[in-house]
């Protein structure tokens, strides 16, 4: 270390720098293990190893250009000393150059460094129940809906209802819609909680301004390689007959499904699809990510971290965020963010909103990390 106060970059601290000592080590076992023939033939194995080196090199490569950066730095200071004034005058002209760039390789290889969620890159299950306000509430959660299926056509991700249950003026009391894309998990996480809206619902005929709200919970569906364990005699399986619009498409056959698990008391119901065994496989992996979902709620817990993933009973003192018809204005109660872009973001426009969002998540892990010497 260097005495402070001469003008010279902070060098990252001692535990930071041996971590990065380690993953370069690691990058070169894992390289040789790649080559190992017994390794390829172990195709898990192999695949896990792919995956690592995958997320250790961004990380070794940025730490290669700082050490050279720093050995740059390094020289451009011994060069200060020349007699030459020329050289000097050169030597002090690298010195801003390779300061201004140590920087800003020391933030590049903190946001690498940043913890990642595992679950970032799964599929998605939203869901969206209708709370404080009634038929006015229901009809948002319809408008939510439609929000978020357009945010997904704009990302490229498709969607599938799973199931819903209609209101009597084409709202929704509650949906479920699966979200299929690479990073939908990453981006939707932060839409857990209580969504306000104020407008003049379509049911007043006096033009007055009313209050209400939905509860919006994201949940990454269960991959493989974390999957839960369910025992087949910890459940409950029931057919009902699907409910439909009436004429010719009504479910004849009772190809909907309700499962319980009976050990948590969890209740699932799939009847988009007309096939039971179809209804069967997408209840089972609601039913999966669902207790998924609750194991690391409870491990959150334990490590005293917030969590964003739950919400609260719907009621619209518990928002999140708060749509203002009337003024066009959108209103992130976390971080204070306020945008008067209402009819965008009802389109599928949310970028705007989510991405403060997640440049505050990281921000606050990144003040975690310089705090914790990066151990």
């Amino acid at each position: 270390m260097r005495p402070a106060g001469d003008g010279t970059p902070k060098i990252m601290k001692d535990s930071l720098l041996h971590k990065l000592e380690r993953l370069a080590d690691r990058q070169k076992e894992i390289h040789a293990l790649l080559a190992d023939p017994s390794v390829i033939q172990d195709q898990r194995r192999f695949r896990d190893l792919s995956k690592e080196d995958a997320e250790v090199t961004p990380v070794v490569e940025c730490f290669g250009r700082f050490q050279r950066n720093q050995q740059g730095m390094d020289n451009a200071r011994h060069m200060l000393n020349d007699s030459d004034p020329g050289v000097r005058d050169l030597a002090q002209a690298e010195l801003r150059q390779t300061e201004q760039q140590h920087q800003q390789l020391e933030q590049e290889i903190s946001a690498l460094l940043l913890p990642r969620d595992s679950a970032d890159d799964h599929n998605t299950f939203l869901e969206i129940r209708a709370g404080t306000g009634g038929e006015e509430a229901a009809l948002f959660a319809a408008n939510l809906l439609r929000m978020y299926s357009r945010y997904a056509e704009r990302r490229g991700w498709k969607t599938e209802v799973v199931s819903a249950g209609a209101s009597d003026l084409r709202g929704f009391r509650e949906v479920i819609v699966r979200i299929i894309g690479a990073g939908a998990f990453s981006r939707l996480k932060f839409e857990a909680g209580v969504h306000r809206v104020q407008r003049v619902p379509e049911t007043e005929a006096q033009g007055r301004i009313h209050t209400s709200a939905c509860t919006v919970a994201v949940l990454p569906e269960a991959a493989e390689i974390d999957d839960v364990e369910i025992n087949p005699v910890d459940l409950r399986v029931d057919t009902y007959r699907a409910s439909g619009a009436g004429g010719q498409h009504v479910n004849k056959t009772d190809s909907a499904i309700r499962i319980t698990h009976l050990p948590t008391g969890t209740v699932v119901e799939c009847q988009d699809e007309r096939s039971q065994h179809k209804n069967r496989a997408r209840a089972m992996s609601l039913l999966k990510s669902r207790l998924l979902a609750a194991e690391r709620s409870r491990q959150a817990a334990a490590r005293a971290e917030t969590r964003r993933l739950m919400v609260g009973s719907g009621d619209r003192s518990e928002r999140i965020r708060t749509y203002n018809f009337p003024q066009g204005r959108i209103t992130d109660h976390r971080i204070n963010l306020t945008l008067y872009q209402l009819p965008d973001v009802m389109e599928g426009d949310l970028d705007p909103v989510i991405d403060p969002l997640i440049h505050e998540h990281q921000a606050e892990l990144l003040a975690e990390l310089a705090q914790g010497g990066g151990e």
